[in-house]
């Protein structure tokens, strides 16, 4: 079971993330775990600095903007880059752009 965190305050594009998550994840039939968080000293904790941030088993995978239902169903389906979505480095308002 994987366990996803979409890190954001509240805005829209946080909570449209989440729903596109949740709804790919039952299309899918996969199982997640699946987390809101919105507190910012947790967010900043992850060092994402463009919200909506997504983490994925304890790694930021995502950073800023709305992810695409493709970028998603890869998370889903584990053919995620494993090294995160800067090639390994700290999510931050300059990555995943």
């Amino acid at each position: 079971m994987k366990t996803i965190k979409v890190l954001g305050t509240g805005c829209a594009s946080c909570k449209t993330t989440l729903k596109l998550i949740q709804e790919a994840a039952q299309a899918k039939g996969i199982e997640v775990t699946l987390e809101k968080v919105e507190e910012l000293s947790e967010i900043m904790q992850y060092g994402v600095m463009s919200t909506p941030g997504v983490v994925l088993d304890g790694q930021v995978v995502h950073a800023g903007g709305i992810p695409s239902k493709e970028k998603i169903d890869g998370w889903l389906s584990g053919s995620s880059n494993s090294s995160g979505c800067c090639g390994g480095s700290t999510a931050t308002s300059k990555c995943c752009s």
